[in-house]
């Protein structure tokens, strides 16, 4: 089977695996296999989410954000 080799758009380089369905460059963008290429921000926070579908557990990646808010 063949690797699908993404590469940034802004900047041409490999991307970087970080979960599957995932991808980084250094450059600060990003590849997530449902919205497609995006530019990060500092208060996105990159996880695995456990679903249960048909009696078997799955992990798909979510992406969260920070709140900046201190009380």
């Amino acid at each position: 089977m063949g690797k699908c080799q993404r590469s940034c758009p802004a900047c041409g380089r490999k991307m970087k695996q970080q979960f599957i369905g995932l991808k980084h460059c250094s450059c600060g963008v990003s590849w997530k296999k449902d919205i497609g290429y995006f530019e990060r921000t500092p208060d996105m926070i990159f996880s695995l989410k456990h679903q249960i579908i048909n009696g078997k557990r799955k992990t798909f990646p979510h992406i969260s954000y920070q709140s900046t808010e201190k009380e």
